[in-house]
């Protein structure tokens, strides 16, 4: 056993790490790597991601068909940001009280549903309730499958299968963008939705064939005992978990800044094509999907907390030298763009490991603390997007100012408030 392991053993009470696996999915990595289990709960969570960046290209088409202003369309994005983090909070507890099949069958049906009706949509209104509900279901994936993971395995393990799952999920923002595009100059921007609904027919299907329950009797006992929010305000309780969620939600809130100033910063600043921009999106998100797996291998030698300890640093560093470089004069795309790749590349080493220490703190509320670490990334996401279009000038300068002040709290919380404190002599 190596040292990251042992250093990371499950608390008492926690279900052991082969409880649960269906063998159709395979077996815990003690009898080798998940790769039924990990795909289909990596296409589960790239819900989300996909529904998102997959129609970005086709909000002028949209406009256009529904005579919607530009402020309607772009009300459509934050509908779905909208649905995300408030479908998660329910999700959560259910996936605890009700087992982790039911909760990802439904919203994967939900999703389908919502992703036809979206691509039927005749008015702005129409498709803005579409969004938000497809958002409704979109989630469930994300919530359930990080407790389905940590159901199976421990600390340090869990960790390493979250950065694997990544690698699953991480191909939308990739393929999205350009999928999106090429559907939409075959066949219009309601195709994009029709391949939406396909994706959820799909993988629902195989969720609902080959996905066995892995819910404990210890979790189940625990959240028939409480209600969803008699557990919220247990996990609240826990200064480690509260400082987990923060540092991985303002980590990733540069995601979310980078996600609503590209565009702007990209194609209107910087003069990259519109067939251009989906290729630098995509070099970006490899960075991300290339730091997961590269902390996957480092877990083997390291804990998740040394690892965390170590990547938070390393990313304020690149944050405070794109600052400088933002306001400096030094901000043309030859300096902020690789600056950008990696600064996002951190997020690879802080998601997972920050996800996996919250779960490993109370794992009979994995489902809840799923939800919670979800809503709290979507909710520091949208208020970081929003600063940024707020103070937009044409710059880099909004965009690395809210990354630098989101690096430093990231950074604060997980050094103050979550990453255990040594005993005193």
């Amino acid at each position: 056993m190596s040292a990251a392991t042992s250093a990371n053993e499950s608390p008492p009470g926690s279900p052991p790490p082969s409880l649960g696996t269906p063998p159709s999915l395979g077996t815990p990595t003690s009898l080798g790597t998940p790769w039924g289990l990990v795909i289909l709960l990596g296409s589960l969570t790239a819900m989300g991601p996909l529904a998102i960046d997959m129609y970005l290209a086709s909000l002028p088409a949209i406009g256009r068909s529904l005579h919607a202003s530009p402020a309607q369309t772009q009300g459509t994005v934050a509908a779905f940001l909208a649905g995300m983090a408030i479908g998660q909070v329910f999700y959560g507890p259910a996936s605890d009280r009700l087992g982790r099949r039911a909760p990802i069958l439904l919203g994967a049906a939900i999703f389908t549903l919502a992703s036809a009706g979206c691509a039927l949509a005749t008015t702005p209104e129409w498709l803005l309730v579409g969004r938000f509900v497809q958002a409704l279901g979109a989630c469930a994936g994300g919530v359930v499958s990080r407790a389905v993971i940590r159901d199976r395995f421990g600390h340090t393990e869990t960790a390493r299968m979250l950065s694997l799952m990544m690698l699953i999920m991480g191909l939308a923002p990739i393929l999205a963008p350009l999928l999106g595009s090429a559907l939409l100059n075959f066949g219009g921007w309601r195709l994009n939705f029709w391949f939406m609904t396909a994706f959820g027919v799909v993988v629902g299907l195989i969720a609902l064939l080959r996905m066995t329950e892995s819910r404990s009797e210890a979790t189940s006992l625990q959240a028939s005992q409480e209600n969803p929010f008699q557990s919220y305000l247990a996990i609240l309780r826990e200064r480690r978990l509260i400082g987990y969620a923060l540092s991985g939600a303002l980590n990733g809130a540069t995601i979310f800044t980078y996600l609503s100033s590209s565009p702007g910063l990209l194609m209107g600043t910087y003069g990259v094509s519109v067939n251009l921009f989906p290729w630098l999106f995509g070099l970006n998100a490899v960075g991300i999907i290339g730091g997961n797996q590269v902390n996957r291998f480092v877990l083997r030698w390291f804990t998740p907390d040394q690892v965390l300890a170590r990547s938070s640093l390393v990313a304020l560093g690149v944050g405070v030298l794109l600052a400088l470089a933002a306001y400096s004069g030094l901000d043309g795309p030859w300096t902020i763009l690789p600056l950008l790749f990696l600064l996002l590349s951190s997020y690879g080493f802080v998601q997972g490991n920050t996800m996996a220490g919250a779960l490993n703190i109370d794992p009979l509320r994995a489902g809840a603390i799923s939800a919670l670490m979800g809503s709290v990334s979507f909710g520091a996401g949208a208020l970081a997007s929003l600063l940024a279009g707020v103070l937009h000038d044409g710059t880099a300068k909004p965009m690395a100012a809210v990354m630098f002040i989101a690096l430093i709290g990231s950074a604060a919380c997980l050094h103050g408030l979550a990453l255990p404190r040594p005993a005193r002599a």
